[in-house]
């Protein structure tokens, strides 16, 4: 073996300056999450109270979710394709950047009770949804193979900390209000609007260099022909298909995700998780409530469950580069099973639904961070953004729909038949996967 062939069967990602680089941004991802994460559970919580109190009215409690998650869903694929041109640190901060104006503009909505501002001010909002969700995939632009899912996990993990923050910001945002002369409500999300707008400056100062514009860099260059006519062919070919991935990069991904049996395998797992989850967790406190739980156990129930979705999610990717992308996001069908049985069979037992709707937060996090990791894994750099972006707006828009049926449907079959659907939901992933390994490699 020359020497040149020894060194390209080292890893790019093994270089020192990528290994540094990867360091620093999943520092940086870290803690934007963090920060911008205290914004996005404001919105979770305090939203809805906002949303009545300006309507004056219990029918747009509900307003908050929907408008939030629209936003969420409506700028997954713009985000992502301003990645793909510009890299991952202006699609990001631009993304937070975003969502502190939304909060801007509900604080406007809370002081001149408009209801179009507070709508309008709830779907760019809900940017900040989107822009949480996209950071994980910049995670493991940079990262080895082999700790590609532990990598994204760790981002994935510090949402936990501005979910348990932001909605308990009510009281100091109170003290906010007051000082400002504004009304009570309105200065949680003055605090969330500082926040959102902090990620932004941080992502934008220290997420340097940008990790997929070098990986992109990196990727190009062990692509490089060395000499020869033949290397002259393939220098246009390279040219070719690099220009087709700045343009149509949303039509590239979709065309990628028909023909990578892989990669579509990864997409109809992490929709599927969230809509289950989605469907799930919503109907849970109104279940419970009906049962007589009262609201501290509901409260205790819910937190629970996003100890199940974040808490572990380190964990959950050192098991996913440890034992592999596909094994794991196959266990987390088996996990949704075991918390659909759980509180499906319940009957009004605390101590079962609580079990489910952890169970139910861990099945989401083994599909999500082993689902991510394999979608990066098998899709080239040029389309990664467009794939990632495309992915999470389905996932957004499907689980938002589940939420929508899942009220019905629990009229309809009860609570336990709505668990039974959710379980049945997974079957498609368990059968693609079965395709898979019979699938000649």
């Amino acid at each position: 073996m020359t020497a040149s062939q020894d060194i390209r069967a080292v890893p790019w990602q093994a270089a020192a300056q990528v290994r540094a680089a990867q360091k620093r941004a999943v520092r940086t991802l870290a803690a934007a999450q963090i920060v911008g994460g205290v914004g996005v559970g404001v919105s979770v919580s305090i939203g809805s109270l906002l949303a009545e109190s300006v309507a004056q009215s219990e029918t747009y409690a509900g307003l908050a979710r929907t408008a939030t998650t629209a936003g969420a869903a409506a700028v997954g694929v713009p985000l992502a394709l301003l990645a793909q041109r510009r890299g991952r640190r202006s699609s990001l901060s631009a993304g937070w950047l975003a969502a502190a104006l939304g909060g801007v503009l509900l604080v406007g909505s809370a002081v001149s009770r408009s209801i179009p501002l507070l709508v309008v001010g709830m779907l760019v909002f809900g940017i900040g949804n989107a822009t949480n969700q996209q950071s994980r995939h910049a995670a493991a632009d940079l990262a080895a193979p082999h700790r590609r899912a532990q990598a994204l996990s760790i981002v994935v993990w510090s949402t936990t900390i501005g979910s348990v923050i932001g909605p308990n910001l009510a009281d100091p945002g109170a003290g906010v209000a007051s000082a400002l002369h504004l009304p009570r409500l309105a200065g949680a999300f003055v605090l969330a609007t500082v926040c959102m707008a902090l990620a932004s400056v941080l992502l934008w100062v220290w997420l340097r260099p940008d990790p997929l514009l070098l990986a992109r860099q990196h990727q190009d260059a062990d692509k490089q022909p060395e000499s020869g006519s033949s290397s002259r062919a393939a220098q246009v070919e390279a040219t070719k298909e690099a220009g087709q991935s700045q343009t149509g990069t949303l039509r590239a991904g979709l065309r990628h995700l028909r023909h990578a049996p892989r990669a579509a395998f990864a997409f109809v797992t992490i929709v599927v998780a969230h809509t289950v989850m989605g469907a799930i967790m919503t109907m849970t406190p109104v279940s419970m409530s009906e049962d007589g739980a009262n609201l501290t156990i509901v409260g205790v129930t819910i937190s629970g469950h996003l100890l199940g979705m974040y808490a572990l999610s380190p964990i959950v990717g050192w098991l996913a580069d440890r034992i592999g992308h596909l094994p794991t996001a196959v266990a987390g069908q088996a996990i949704f099973i075991a918390s659909a049985l759980l509180s499906g069979l319940s009957h009004g037992s605390v101590g079962m639904v609580m079990a489910g709707l952890f169970l139910l937060g861990l099945g989401w996090s083994f599909s999500l961070v082993a689902g991510s990791a394999m979608l990066s894994e098998a899709t080239p750099a040029a389309l990664r953004p467009g794939v990632q972006g495309t992915t999470d707006t389905a996932m957004n828009v499907v689980a938002a729909v589940g939420a929508g049926l899942a009220g019905p449907l629990m009229g309809w079959i009860g609570f336990g038949g709505l668990n039974a659907v959710a379980a049945a939901f997974v079957l498609p992933v368990i059968a693609f996967w079965i395709f898979l390994c019979r699938r000649p490699v």
